[in-house]
C-alpha cells in the first residue's frame, strides 16, 4: 500500500472521548475537536452533561456531528450507557479515547497519611474507568471489524512518585495487556503520555510561577509547556490507518521530558 494522508481521515468513524467536557480550555475538549477534524463522529462524554453537550454543540456548528453525553466512567452500568448512546445515534464504536480523570482532584498527601479512600477514589477513575469504558466498547469494535483505544497517562508516571503517577503508571499495564489480548481482533491500544500541558486543569496545579515550571525549563529538550492542541497530531496518528501496526505503546508527548530508550 503507498502511504497516503488520506490515512489519516476518520470519515464514517464513531469515537468517544471522555473526560471530554469538563474544564473550558481541556485536552479532552481538544481531542473531541481533532477528531471531528478528521471526520469522525463524536461522542462526548463526561461527569458534567452541560460541558459536554457545549462542546458537542460546538463541533455540530462547525459542520461536524456530535453528541454530549453524561458518563460517571467509574461506574460499570453508566459506561455501558454511553456506548449504547453511541450506538444508538451512529451505529456502532470504532475508536475510544480514555482521558477522563483526576489530576486537580486527587490527593497528593504522602502515602503515610493519604487515606484509603482517597486511593481507592484515584483508582476507581485512572484505571477502572478505562477498563470498564473498554469493556463496554469492545464488542461493538469487534461487530466493525476493529477499533481503535486510546490511553491518556501521563508524564508524570515515569517514575511514578505519588498517587496520580501510580494510577497512571497501571494504566500503561492496562494498555499493553489490552493490545496483547485484542490485537488479533484488530484492535489496537496505546497511550499518550502528554508533559506539562497548558490546560486550564494544568495551570491550576502548576501556575505559571510555579518552581516546576523552572525544573521542566533545565530538564526539558525542547519547550516546558505545550498546548492541548499538540497532543492532537499523535491522538489521530494513534486512531487512524496510518497508525494501524502501532499497539501497546506509550508515546511521550512532552518537549522531551521524559527521555526513554
Amino acid at each position: 500500500m503507498n502511504f497516503s494522508l488520506d490515512q489519516f481521515r476518520l470519515d464514517g468513524k464513531t469515537a468517544i472521548v471522555t473526560g471530554a467536557g469538563g474544564r473550558g480550555n481541556s485536552i479532552g475538549r481538544a481531542y473531541a475537536l481533532g477528531l471531528a477534524h478528521a471526520g469522525a463522529n463524536v461522542v462526548v462524554a463526561d461527569l458534567n452533561k452541560e460541558g459536554a453537550e457545549a462542546v458537542a454543540n460546538e463541533i455540530c456548528e462547525a459542520g461536524g456531528k456530535a453528541i454530549g453525553v453524561q458518563v460517571d466512567v467509574a461506574d460499570e452500568a453508566a459506561s455501558l450507557a454511553m456506548a449504547e448512546a453511541a450506538k444508538a445515534e451512529f451505529g456502532g464504536i470504532d475508536i475510544l479515547v480514555n482521558n477522563a480523570a483526576l489530576m486537580v482532584d486527587i490527593s497528593y498527601d504522602d502515602f503515610e497519611k493519604v487515606s484509603l479512600e482517597a486511593w481507592n477514589k484515584a483508582l476507581a477513575v485512572n484505571l477502572n474507568g478505562a477498563l470498564l469504558c473498554s469493556r463496554a466498547v469492545i464488542p461493538s469494535m469487534r461487530d466493525r471489524g476493529g477499533g481503535r483505544i486510546v490511553n491518556q497517562t501521563s508524564g508524570g508516571a515515569f517514575p511514578a512518585t505519588g498517587l496520580y503517577g501510580i494510577s497512571k503508571l497501571a494504566l500503561v499495564g492496562l494498555t499493553t495487556s489490552l493490545a496483547k489480548q485484542f490485537g488479533k481482533a484488530n484492535i489496537t491500544c496505546n497511550a499518550i503520555a502528554p508533559g506539562n500541558v497548558t490546560s486550564d486543569a494544568g495551570k491550576m496545579l502548576v501556575p505559571d510561577d510555579s518552581p516546576f515550571i523552572k525544573f521542566l525549563e533545565m530538564t526539558c529538550a525542547t519547550r516546558p509547556r505545550g498546548g492541548p492542541d499538540e497532543l492532537v497530531g499523535t491522538l489521530l496518528l494513534l486512531c487512524s490507518e496510518a497508525g494501524s501496526w502501532i499497539t501497546g505503546q506509550t508515546i511521550h508527548v512532552d518537549g522531551g521530558w521524559v527521555l526513554r530508550p
